[in-house]
């Protein structure tokens, strides 16, 4: 409460108050529910309200959906604490020991948008009806829609390349193309010495520009969504995935099995998709802030060969031969452990499909996922604990 205590104001209506959004968050990433599932949980599981401080059970949800993600917004850079208060919530269960924080595993994965797979087509197409619907809700009309004729030429051309008719694909993008440039002009015309209605179409038409002048290989920066300009197209050497579209995402575990699992210890997004060894130094600076240990050694894979770390001989990378022997060697062996940990983040968690807005829910869904990881592993830690006592106490009355 006294560091959120500053993001409040003392005029107004006041507050919800931290433990319930704060609680409803945590539920949320726990068991990878969605914001309209955890609400509507909320409302016929006792445990839920006992845990975001009700005393009497509610029959309806006393606040809106809208207010986890007004919260989201408000608590911003302070998401971090609720990562340290999970580490320290499992070091005080004895799940996390303080030996755990000196050797870490550190690597990059790919946190996807929640956005269709990206095509000429369907971009040239989403452009359109993204021009139409802010053209009706600022009141500025149109010469002629196109919205008929740009979905049945979007339907076709993906019918075209589907059975490598590509003259024909070809010919319906054009036509997408055409009738794109005119929505456009036709919208700039209407708009002409209205700097309300400029300001208001400024980004969707750049944004329009850019989708309607872009070539499947061109070089440099790209839009691969209308709704989601901050997408970016990351390859990972996947057989199942060469391309993902998403923002790089940083994750550090403790490199050894703890008593309670594997636990994250720091997760953040990378936009721009920045090279591997160029985001190490500050990962791993910004993991002994948060968890108050200095680190030991720290492991990783071949994409951060080139790394620009403080102290380069405490980094070791998967396949190097100099230096690694005895308990080393071990823990290097370790390494890819984190594979699994990235896997029930996604699959477990949000990790593997965001649906936040922006570049700060991306920087919240990485954060928060990891602390709705942490806290299922002190749940078992606990449940497991609970089980061994009842099974002492059997034994002991028997």
């Amino acid at each position: 409460d006294h560091e959120i205590a500053p993001l409040y104001s003392e005029k107004g209506r006041p507050g919800i108050g931290t433990r319930f959004v704060i609680g409803l968050l945590l539920l949320k990433h726990i068991y990878g529910l969605s914001d309209e599932g955890v609400c509507e949980r909320w409302v016929y599981d006792p445990y839920f309200q006992q845990f975001t401080g009700e005393t009497f059970f509610q029959h309806k949800f006393p606040h809106e959906r809208s207010d986890l993600s007004h919260w989201r917004k408000r608590l911003g850079s302070k998401l971090d604490l609720l990562l340290d208060e999970s580490l320290r919530l499992a070091h005080e269960a004895g799940a996390l020991r303080t030996r755990d924080l000196k050797r870490v595993t550190v690597d990059t994965t790919v946190q996807p948008k929640a956005i269709t797979f990206p095509t000429d087509a369907k971009l040239l197409h989403a452009a359109i009806k993204g021009l139409n619907r802010l053209a009706n809700k600022c009141g500025v009309p149109l010469r002629q829609s196109y919205l008929r004729i740009a979905k049945h030429a979007a339907m076709m051309a993906s019918r075209y390349a589907h059975a490598k008719q590509f003259k024909r694909h070809h010919r319906q993008l054009r036509l997408l193309r055409t009738r794109l440039g005119r929505l456009i002009r036709d919208i700039r015309r209407k708009i002409a010495d209205q700097a309300e209605l400029e300001a208001a179409f400024e980004r969707p038409l750049a944004y329009a520009e850019q989708i309607r002048s872009q070539q499947q290989r061109q070089r440099g920066w790209k839009l691969y969504s209308f709704h989601a300009p901050e997408v970016e197209c990351i390859g990972k050497g996947k057989a199942s995935a060469p391309y993902e579209f998403g923002v790089k995402a940083s994750i550090v575990t403790t490199n050894a099995c703890a008593p309670g699992g594997q636990f994250v210890l720091h997760a953040k997004a990378l936009p721009g998709n920045p090279y591997d060894g160029h985001t190490l130094a500050v990962v791993i600076d910004t993991t002994e802030k948060l968890t108050g240990c200095a680190i030991e050694r720290a492991y990783v894979d071949r994409g951060y060969r080139g790394h620009d770390t403080a102290n380069p001989r405490r980094v070791f990378i998967s396949g190097q031969k100099r230096g690694v022997f005895g308990i080393i060697k071990r823990e290097l062996r370790r390494r890819s452990a984190i594979e699994a940990v990235i896997g029930h983040m996604k699959t477990d968690g949000h990790l593997g499909r965001c649906h936040l807005k922006g570049p700060e829910g991306d920087a919240a869904n990485v954060i928060l996922t990891a602390v709705g990881h942490n806290l299922r592993l002190v749940l078992a830690w606990l449940s497991c604990l609970l089980r061994i006592i009842l099974l002492t106490l059997f034994r002991t009355s028997s």
